[in-house]
């Protein structure tokens, strides 16, 4: 069966459904996250160290940390109710941030504080968030079919990107015609809307007869406890255990064996996470940079650029990393990325920075196939499902991180006029390098060498 035909009558109608709501979902995400760093520091007058704080270490590390928990609530209460209370929730928290910047809501502010209202209100829009993700993709592996199934996430992320890229030019046609406060009143109208076509037009899949029961939330918090905490119980183990010369193998076994895994899966996830640190800057450093010290009004232009380079290059990306080991793949991917914020920091011009997204997204585009792939690898078969809700983990450290180190940036570098504003990308990149360094360390010191070769099988 070739693509098109695939294409025409391999997906069902909620299939489609759901691909377009997680479209125009993404739209309303990138175009508020597009200007909300921006926002918050120039509109709500928090300054850039709380935009950063509050953007990216409060809202984004809620919105890619709660999904680990979200996915309990979406399996026992189903995709449609799960929808709805996303979209719900989301469109009065976009309602309550571009409230934050507007005379209407001047009173209401002024009573509770600017901070303290920004800060309610992300975290609100953050746990409608959480809900999205988990029945999306669900929505995705119950409509579709061994034969069906990679095309289908294809379709997913490819629509992923394609909000991604539309999204900050919508944000700056509103920014530009009626006001930056604005952009977040569009993305509350567009989640009301989506409300109303999930509850119209959205189709609950069937549950697999042979499908296990949904795990309690205790059962899922205990999980993720165990999961978090094996590192100590691992060393509380071999420190309570007398080892002799004769036992350094047996030491070695207990450190670096097969009852590490968890152990092992944390600090790889601790070294991935890097990588997202340096992404996130995109929106919290980034536009700072470009129309205060480039002088480039647009600058959520500049921000579109590593989600259409994606699109334009997956496919042939996904072909080379394929020929790498996953490992190396992201290593590769690493590289690419570090590199890109050295050549915006040295080349620093509005062309520098456009062909420094480009690289960083070729970076991406690399690696991003293989983590997942690598990941699977390394969960045990009873707690897949578990090792794939802690993927997110990485992304969830990396905003926390630049949402901190973006605000820290663009106050000692770029505010004030500073003629040295392009050396904060190679803050940026140093991130890249030692994070470069520590997964190159990883692959030779502590990781499984039979992972990769098993995912591959």
């Amino acid at each position: 069966m070739s693509i098109l035909d695939r294409l025409r009558g391999g997906f069902s109608r909620t299939f489609w459904v759901a691909n377009v709501l997680e479209l125009f979902e993404r739209l309303a995400y990138y175009s508020s996250h597009a200007v909300l760093a921006v926002y918050i520091a120039e509109q709500v007058r928090l300054g850039p160290e709380a935009a950063g704080w509050l953007a990216g270490s409060v809202f984004n590390t809620l919105l890619y940390f709660l999904p680990l928990l979200a996915g309990t609530v979406v399996d026992r209460y189903g995709f449609k109710r799960s929808l709805l209370a996303c979209f719900g929730i989301f469109s009065l928290g976009y309602f309550l941030i571009g409230l934050g910047g507007l005379p209407l809501g001047a009173p209401l502010v002024s009573a509770v504080g600017a901070r303290t209202w920004m800060l309610i209100a992300l975290v609100v829009t953050a746990i409608g968030g959480s809900l999205i993700k988990p029945s999306v993709v669900g929505t995705v592996a119950r409509t579709t079919n061994e034969d069906t199934k990679a095309l289908g996430y294809s379709i997913y992320y490819t629509l992923v990107n394609i909000g991604g890229f539309a999204g900050p030019f919508l944000a700056m046609a509103v920014r530009l015609n009626v006001g930056i406060s604005y952009v977040l009143v569009v993305s509350s109208l567009t989640s009301l809307l989506l409300f109303t076509l999930t509850a119209i037009f959205y189709r609950e899949p069937p549950r697999p007869s042979q499908a296990p029961a949904a795990p309690s939330l205790r059962r899922v918090l205990a999980g993720m406890l165990a999961l978090l905490f094996s590192p100590l119980i691992l060393l509380w183990h071999a420190a309570g255990t007398r080892f002799g010369p004769a036992d350094a193998r047996e030491r070695r076994r207990l450190l670096l064996g097969r009852q590490d895994a968890p152990a092992r899966f944390l600090l790889f996830l601790v070294i991935f996470s890097g990588f997202w640190a340096m992404f996130w800057h995109v929106f919290y450093a980034l536009p700072f940079y470009v129309k205060d010290y480039l002088r480039f009004g647009r600058f959520e232009i500049i921000e579109t650029v590593d989600a259409m380079t994606i699109i334009l290059i997956t496919i042939p990306a996904t072909a080379v990393a394929k020929r790498l080991e996953p490992l190396a793949a992201m290593v590769v991917g690493f590289v690419l990325a570090t590199a890109s914020w050295f050549i915006m920091g040295t080349v620093a011009t509005i062309a520098g920075a456009v062909a420094a997204m480009m690289v960083f997204a070729v970076g991406e585009a690399t690696q991003s196939p293989r983590f997942y792939e690598y990941v699977a690898a390394l969960a045990p078969p009873e707690q897949v499902g578990t090792y794939m809700g802690f993927a997110f983990l990485p992304i969830a450290i990396g905003t926390f991180v630049a949402g901190w180190s973006s605000g820290y940036l663009v106050t000692h570098y770029v505010q004030g006029g500073n003629p040295a504003a392009p050396r904060m990308w190679f803050v940026v990149g140093s991130y890249g390098v030692v994070s470069t360094v520590l997964m190159v360390l990883y692959d030779r010191f502590v990781a499984p060498k039979r992972a990769p070769a098993a995912a591959a099988a």
